[in-house]
């Protein structure tokens, strides 16, 4: 048995260096840290799912830690956590908490650091998560170029980019429209 596991890595460590199907080069894949994810949802009972699983260094992101997305299977880190290698680990666990709770919930829709989310990270071994990290990730900030505003309560919303979409305050629509999307508070551009 030991010999086909040996194969199954030897085979996995081959085709990281592949192009992947979308055509981009799968060099920041972690073959270590999947190994890993993959035992810990196979201890946590989702075995179906530990094998699509894919983890992942992602240059895009900037000041948070990590990044789960269940649908695609992927696990981003940030590539700072190599200058904080204790943290590596809790923050693969953390990003994992994310696959389970979601795996557990199946289509069902839950708040990402809900109670499924808190009991998939004590079921992980990192009890008592935090929502954010406290990580010294190097902030830029960016000027806001467009400022938008409430036709109702005249409440200003800088934004870096300009809105695409129809959006609407948030407080207004909750006081008088019982949270829903309301055309009445849609913001307005005000100034570019």
């Amino acid at each position: 048995m030991r010999l086909l596991r040996q194969l199954e890595f030897a085979l996995a460590s081959a085709t990281v260096a592949e192009i992947d199907g979308s055509g981009r080069n799968n060099d920041e894949r972690n073959v270590d840290l999947e190994e890993r994810a993959r035992e810990l949802l196979r201890a946590n009972g989702a075995g179906r799912i530990a094998m699509e699983i894919r983890v992942e260094w992602n240059p895009r992101l900037k000041t948070c830690a990590g990044r789960a997305d269940y649908r695609s299977g992927l696990i981003s880190l940030n590539p700072q956590l190599a200058e904080h290698p204790v943290e590596i680990d809790r923050t693969l666990r953390h990003e994992l908490a994310h696959i389970l709770a979601q795996f557990r919930a199946g289509r069902r829709r839950i708040l990402p650091h809900g109670t499924e989310w808190q009991q998939a990270c004590r079921d992980l071994r990192i009890s008592g998560e935090k929502r954010c990290h406290n990580l010294p990730f190097p902030v830029k900030r960016r000027a806001h170029r467009y400022l938008y505003r409430c036709p109702n309560c005249q409440h200003d919303f800088p934004r870096v980019q300009r809105i695409k979409r129809a959006v609407a305050c948030l407080a207004c629509c909750r006081a008088h429209n019982g949270g829903e999307f309301d055309a009445r508070f849609r913001l307005r551009l005000v100034s570019m």
